[in-house]
């Protein structure tokens, strides 16, 4: 019998040390939904993961007939589903806006997380992105000594993003200055105590922290 099939319940088929898992198990754990999440090996996928979806990634989110596997799109479909608590403004600007900060995080530190997560590579290619990928946090550090969240006075959708990368901070190498970003830890410090991380944590992403 096939995964699709055999399962009545929302199900997250979730890579246990991916951050785009991460972020949606995020997601979950904030609306408190009821979801199977499913541990997959990514380098051991299930067989029929792949007739779900054409590209057998992970994650995959199977809610009775539809599939997603965009981890951007199951996170605005999760929303969407259950509207509380909301993770993106509700005016039009500010929702433009967080859905931007979303898409900059995609294009401009996602690609360097997975290339110093994967460790494949160049060693110059991995030293430029992991300073690149440096500076670009240390830029973003001021931010949070006006603004609870990033870029928002509420917990969002932009924060579930950013959340599992500042965990593996340590994974990736990357050390950051005390007194540059000291608020950026203090927002640190905050959405990891949070319990919608705490919650969505597997064993593999509890154990990347000293």
């Amino acid at each position: 019998m096939s995964i699709v099939t055999r399962r009545s319940a929302m199900t997250l088929f979730s890579d246990p040390s991916d951050h785009y898992s991460h972020r949606v198990r995020m997601v979950l754990a904030e609306k408190g939904v009821t979801c199977d999440i499913v541990d997959v090996d990514p380098s051991d996928k299930p067989e029929d993961l792949a007739e779900i979806n054409p590209y057998n990634t992970l994650p995959t989110l199977l809610d009775r007939d539809l599939v997603l596997w965009e981890s951007r799109v199951m996170m605005e479909y999760l929303d969407e589903r259950f509207p509380h608590p909301p993770l993106l403004p509700v005016y039009p600007v500010a929702r433009a806006q967080s859905r931007q900060l979303m898409h900059r995080m995609e294009t401009d530190w996602c690609p360097k997380v997975d290339l110093l997560l994967a460790g494949k590579g160049r060693e110059t290619a991995l030293t430029k992105a992991r300073k690149e990928l440096r500076e670009d946090i240390i830029n973003i550090a001021p931010i949070f000594a006006d603004l609870e969240y990033f870029m928002n006075e509420e917990f969002s959708l932009v924060d579930c993003c950013i959340a599992p990368i500042l965990w593996r901070l340590e994974l990736l190498d990357i050390k950051l200055p005390d007194r540059q970003t000291r608020p950026l830890r203090k927002y640190m410090g905050m959405i990891f105590e949070r319990p919608c991380f705490r919650e969505s944590m597997t064993q593999l992403e509890l154990e990347m922290m000293p």
